[in-house]
């Protein structure tokens, strides 16, 4: 782990500023912000992350996790994922959150990471944290040695000639599938981001995967009232039942009318480069009865395109049964 300055912000203009200042100083120097520290220190540790400087946020307040005035859920940056996903109005208005969070890593784990921290987290690609290895994430134009290598594990959506890693967060398929929003703040202001929006594909510049901005601080996330009478799961695939990162996974919400599906929301995990949902496949439910038929149908109109590589072309149909299966326990 090479040197770098801590900075232990006392609130949030002096964690924007110290940010800012850091993002934008000769010779490429590089800010981090540090609350839980689940990924970026075990990154730091491997050689993968190198900031110049580290940002301690945990003293600005940020995790709170409460109704809005407007009926949003609000959860803040360093919300801890255990405090969200035990919290009386997730259990009770999102399930597939609270689902997602302790289907996720370890109790240890939940305890110290946080909610942007979790929307955060890099790919667990093993190319990606070997240093001895090529990786266009970590170095643009040096190859990626999965696609003709290991790469069970990684992206059938998404992917690009570039990089087939997959997004690692169990927490960000179910905050997708509710429509959440993130809110950040840098030098210029703060601005809000549909999670949809949030991620970027790999193209041919992989490291970069998000729409934050050089020193821009995630604040908090919101999330918009739940639909009346809707119903939600999380359903993971993985290969072992503790501490293990999904193969597949979806998060389901469906309200049902005269004995037809009103509205359908779900997002998949382990297979995108970030996490997936399409639209399209959620329009083919509205309005039908809640079936296999109806749910395969989504399930195909999710998975088209996607692009297989040599040792995860499983994961199409495992995404489909994941899908089905998921809807089935969400409206019997």
């Amino acid at each position: 782990m090479q040197t770098f300055d801590l900075v232990r912000a006392s609130d949030r203009p002096a964690a924007i500023a110290a940010g800012a200042e850091s993002a934008t100083a000769q010779q490429g120097a590089s800010v981090r912000f540090l609350a839980g520290g689940t990924t970026l220190i075990d990154l730091m540790k491997l050689g993968v992350e190198r900031p110049e400087r580290v940002v301690d946020i945990n003293r600005l307040g940020l995790d709170e996790i409460r109704k809005a005035e407007n009926g949003d859920l609000f959860v803040g940056a360093t919300a801890r994922n255990s405090d969200l996903a035990h919290h009386p109005l997730v259990r009770a208005d999102y399930a597939a959150l609270s689902q997602a969070i302790l289907a996720g890593a370890s109790t240890q784990l939940r305890n110290a990471a946080t909610t942007a921290g979790n929307l955060l987290q890099r790919t667990r690609c093993m190319y990606f944290r070997d240093l001895a290895s090529a990786c266009n994430k970590r170095k643009p134009g040096s190859g990626c040695p999965a696609i003709a290598g290991a790469n069970r594990m990684l992206a059938i959506l998404g992917t690009s000639n570039a990089c087939i890693a997959n997004n690692p967060s169990d927490m960000a398929v179910a905050m997708l599938a509710y429509d959440a929003v993130v809110h950040v703040q840098g030098v210029a202001g703060g601005r809000q981001i549909p999670l949809a929006d949030f991620y970027v594909l790999p193209g041919q510049r992989p490291d970069i995967e998000t729409m934050l901005a050089p020193g821009e601080l995630i604040t908090h996330v919101t999330l918009p009232p739940p639909k009346t009478g809707e119903r939600s799961v999380y359903l993971k695939l993985r290969d072992r039942a503790s501490y293990e990162f999904a193969l597949v996974s979806t998060a389901v919400a469906v309200t049902l009318a005269d004995g037809k599906i009103a509205n359908a929301r779900f997002a998949l995990g382990g297979v995108g480069a970030r996490p997936w949902r399409v639209r399209k496949a959620e329009d083919v439910l509205r309005g039908s009865a809640p079936d296999e038929r109806a749910f395969r149908n989504a399930a195909d109109t999710c998975l088209d395109g996607a692009r297989p590589q040599s040792h995860n072309g499983f994961k199409i149909e495992l995404a489909k049964r994941c899908i089905v299966h998921a809807f089935k326990q969400v409206t019997s």
